[in-house]
């Protein structure tokens, strides 16, 4: 019989349990509350730290990508000569495209504009007008900094704030517009300046949104009531607008998501606690895997994962601290793809970014894993190496990266052989900081490219040297046109495939400087694509080489061209007035160009053509099989005949690979009703082999090699049997 006491007692216990579990239950509902509120705190200040710091990121940037074209010496001239053409292509459209920037205006030495891009299209100068009260001011700051900073490299200027136009926040910088090196002088104070604008908009505001998943991110002129924000201010501490967004309430999300499981599971307290521990350390767990992504980015290049700018800067601190410590050496390698700007406006931008990262991948692969590989943006790269103990380690690392771009890429289906230029510079620690490194690294760049590209140069004290050679170079060029005695044209006669009839010659420009001798054509010819003296050597040539077959009985003669000439508008109709002064008809002149010159700009190339071909010029395509071979270039460009290149002439008949190379090119060349040119044929089996696949012409030393015009004339007037005993000597 139970005792009288046992209902109270029960009561009690009941009680004392059913008070024990709220309170249990109120005491983890309210840790879950304030652990909520915590977490969700903290997001707010991580992503409030996100947003300023992307923010402050891109508006930073746009006065470093200013500097890929204020600092260039065409630049310079293009802008004094006010070629709108050009500066729609490399001043507007550039960084437009490539970078992002809204607007593009260029102002001369008075701040009167006389160019300007808005959203990529190139529109009248008087847009300038509605911005003028917010940019001159920055302008004018410039030029004082300018004119005051007599020991600071110009091109290291400039301004920039954060304006308001209208209802639009925007990021304006002010770059003065300066040469490259010393070749070119701009009297201090004369300088045309480049303005950019980058709106803190659409583009900007994604750009933050995706890098740091930032959600419902937007710009208000107004201070919310609630929520987070990031005031946006100029230089005076002005207030513009504000970025607000949508935060991230991981918080809030796990109670609303706990609270139905709470109830619905009141009686098994102790597992909801464990489960609400496990969910709150999965919620810190993420949030820390987040501020890593976060840091990662911060220092890592998104498109190839590979170091940044700013983890490059840090890392060369740290070698170079390293090696002051053992008295070692360390070396810095910059590296540029070669003409990659041609692969994006030809092949479009996901290609161009599919070759970055395979050729990040590549050097990547290519170096210790205690050196450092960078990617600095656009095509160029940066390789910090470590454990340097003489300059052949560097010539050698130089060396490794060179071949990596002997194996073709395979991108979207096309298979792209490209190069690159490598300047390196090697120092002791203790003779450099970083900034002098990452100078002379540029330097010697610089001459790799004007070597050619496709090379590595080392830094040396002697590079001034060479730039005043080369500086010497362009000015005697210049004269030598001018006088006219030093530059002469030679011509290799081109035969029928019998190898006893000349059908045609080849004119190739030589210089025989009074000084030092006989120049190589690949230096002053590069020095005048390079200094913009192409278009004159160009003509020289031209009318040269006509006036000479004017006065022959040669079939034609052909003239090579660069790709630089295809810039100018007018090049079709210089060609046609030369001939027409000259008085050769334009069915006796071949002009020669290569794939480069079809990877130019596609409109004027296309256009010149077509002019060229109905006047009567013939075109061919020289050095076939060695650039960007493609069917679209003859099936869309006028092109009368193909050209082998030489290299594979000499493997022909001893490589089954090279056989079979030159047999489809000239199928190809017949089944499109084109004339083939085999250079370079050396050999009397070459020839007959060449002759046996349907080539139609050949030249080479077997045949003849580039004489004067007056020996060219007494070969053609040898009888036949004579050149078949020149041949078979």
């Amino acid at each position: 019989m139970p005792s009288p006491s046992s209902p109270l007692l029960l009561r009690r216990l009941t009680l004392v349990t059913v008070t024990g579990f709220a309170a249990a239950l109120t005491l983890l509902l309210g840790f879950a509350v304030w652990a909520a509120h915590n977490v969700d705190e903290e997001a707010r200040r991580t992503e409030t730290a996100f947003v300023v710091s992307g923010l402050n990121t891109i508006l930073d940037r746009v006065a470093t990508e200013q500097e890929s074209i204020t600092i260039w010496d065409d630049a310079v001239v293009k802008t004094r000569q006010r070629d709108q053409v050009w500066m729609t292509e490399n001043i507007g459209q550039w960084v437009g495209d490539y970078f992002g920037h809204d607007e593009v205006y260029v102002l001369d030495q008075h701040n009167v504009p006389i160019h300007a891009m808005l959203d990529g299209e190139t529109v009248s100068p008087e847009l300038f007008n509605k911005r003028a009260a917010s940019i001159l001011p920055l302008a004018q700051q410039l030029r004082d900094d300018i004119a005051s900073s007599q020991d600071t490299a110009i091109g290291e200027l400039g301004a920039a704030d954060t304006v308001m136009f209208g209802e639009t926040v925007a990021r304006v910088s002010v770059k003065p517009i300066v040469p490259f090196g010393t070749a070119m002088v701009v009297d201090r104070g004369q300088e045309y300046l480049h303005v950019s604008l980058r709106r803190v908009d659409g583009d900007v505001l994604e750009e933050i949104e995706r890098t740091f998943r930032i959600s419902g991110l937007q710009s208000s002129a107004e201070r919310p009531a609630t929520g987070p924000l990031v005031p946006v201010a100029n230089t005076n501490g002005r207030i513009l607008s504000f970025l607000t967004w949508t935060p991230n309430r991981p918080g809030a999300n796990l109670i609303a998501q706990a609270i139905p499981g709470t109830v619905a599971a009141g009686g098994l307290g102790g597992a909801l606690l464990a489960f609400l521990l496990m969910r709150l350390r999965r919620s810190a767990t993420n949030l820390l895997a987040s501020e890593a992504h976060t840091r990662f980015l911060a220092f890592h290049d998104t498109l190839t994962g590979l170091p940044n700018r700013a983890l490059l800067d840090d890392r060369l601190d740290r070698s170079l601290a390293g090696a002051r410590e053992t008295g070692g050496s360390v070396a810095l390698h910059l590296l540029d793809v070669d003409r990659f700007k041609l692969i994006n406006d030809t092949l479009g931008h996901a290609t161009g970014d599919a070759v970055i990262r395979l050729v990040g991948l590549r050097l990547a692969g290519a170096m210790k894993s205690t050196d450092t590989v960078a990617r600095l943006g656009g095509d160029e790269f940066a390789i910090v190496q470590t454990g340097v103990s003489t300059i052949t380690d560097a010539e050698a690392a130089a060396r490794r990266l060179l071949d990596l771009f002997k194996d073709p890429l395979e991108v979207e289906g096309a298979r792209l052989t490209l190069t690159g230029s490598i300047g390196v510079v090697v120092t002791l620690a203790a003779e450099n900081s970083r900034e002098e490194m990452l100078r002379k690294a540029d330097i010697a760049l610089y001459e790799a490219k004007a070597r050619g590209r496709a090379c590595y140069a080392i830094f040396d004290g002697d590079m001034d040297d060479v730039v005043k050679r080369r500086r010497m170079i362009e000015d005697e060029l210049g004269l030598a046109l001018e006088v006219g005695s030093q530059v002469k044209l030679v011509y290799q006669p081109v035969f029928a495939a019998d190898g006893k009839w000349i059908v045609g010659a080849e004119a190739l420009v030589r210089w025989d400087h009074p000084t030092h001798g006989r120049m190589s054509p690949d230096l002053f010819i590069g020095i005048a694509e390079e200094r913009g003296l192409i278009g004159r050597l160009g003509d020289y040539v031209l009318r040269e080489a006509a006036e000479f077959a004017r006065r022959t009985e040669l079939p034609w003669v052909a003239v090579n061209v660069s790709p630089l000439q295809f810039r100018d508008p007018k090049f079709a109709e210089s060609v046609l007035d030369t001939l027409e002064e000259v008085g050769l008809p334009p069915r006796r002149l071949q002009l020669e160009i290569t794939e480069g010159v079809l990877l130019e700009n596609a409109v004027l190339v296309e256009t010149a053509l077509r002019r060229l071909r109905a006047a009567g010029i013939r075109i061919a395509l020289d050095d076939f099989g060695t650039g960007y071979s493609s069917m679209n270039y003859l099936r869309r460009y006028s092109i009368d005949k193909l050209k082998i290149d030489q290299s594979f002439i000499a493997e022909l008949g001893t490589s089954a690979d090279a056989d079979a190379l030159v047999r489809s090119m000239i199928g190809l060349a017949r089944s499109l009703r084109l004339v083939v040119t085999a250079e370079g044929v050396e050999t009397t089996d070459q020839l007959h082999h060449l002759a046996s696949l349907g080539c139609h012409e050949m030249q080479g030393f077997l045949l003849s090699e580039p004489i004067p015009g007056e020996r060219l004339l007494d070969l053609i007037r040898q009888p036949d049997v004579t050149k078949e005993l020149l041949l078979s000597a």
